[in-house]
């Protein structure tokens, strides 16, 4: 099975790391510069959360007080995009509001 991957051998990812840990599809990823990090073998399988149900990708105008420009909030894969985590959201910037994409769930 082909998989994109991702090596930095100068860093490890781990409980005390520093990355924002997401829960996904049954293991945790880590969030790194905008990518999904799972460990795997020599290297790091790079995921994406899906579009679905939980995590469609819509106009669903909500409440954000971040314009998302030069913000603090990471960036999270998802889809064919990137998303913003905002308190355990994922807020897709859209015009002149924020879509809500959905819950993920940080560790």
């Amino acid at each position: 099975m082909e998989h994109r991957t991702h090596s930095h051998p100068e860093h490890v990812h781990s409980e005390s790391c520093g990355h924002t840990r997401i829960e996904h599809e049954g293991h945790v990823d880590y969030l790194h510069d905008g990518h999904l990090h799972n460990p795997h073998e020599d290297h790091y399988d790079e995921h994406v959360i899906a579009v679905s149900k939980a995590n469609p990708e819509g106009c669903a105008p909500t409440d954000c007080a971040c314009s998302h420009e030069a913000c603090e909030h990471e960036q999270v894969p998802h889809g064919d995009h990137l998303d913003y985590l905002v308190n355990g959201r994922l807020h897709h910037k859209h015009g002149d509001h924020c879509d809500d994409h959905g819950p993920v769930t940080v560790r």
